[in-house]
């Protein structure tokens, strides 16, 4: 199955996430599918989230299914229907 994630960058105490499509079977941090947005928890609030609306409207059309958080994260901005 296709997932919608965050796969992890940054340093310690610094995260930084990057909203990838992924096969579930693969680890967090390995190959992706595409990357779609950002996620910066510790930036400001209207820094915080970005990414391409209308990809993540297709990958959601084709069955991608999203983690919590990211499904949290879209419903922020509205993009998941």
């Amino acid at each position: 199955m296709v997932r919608i994630r965050l796969k992890k960058f940054g340093t310690k105490k610094r995260p930084y996430y990057r909203i990838v499509v992924q096969d579930s079977r693969k680890p967090r941090d390995g190959t992706t599918i595409e990357e779609i947005g950002i996620y910066h928890p510790i930036e400001a609030e209207e820094k915080q989230i970005s990414f391409d609306t209308e990809r993540v409207r297709y990958w959601l059309s084709v069955g991608a299914q999203p983690s919590d958080t990211v499904r949290k994260i879209l419903n922020k901005k509205n993009a998941a229907q």
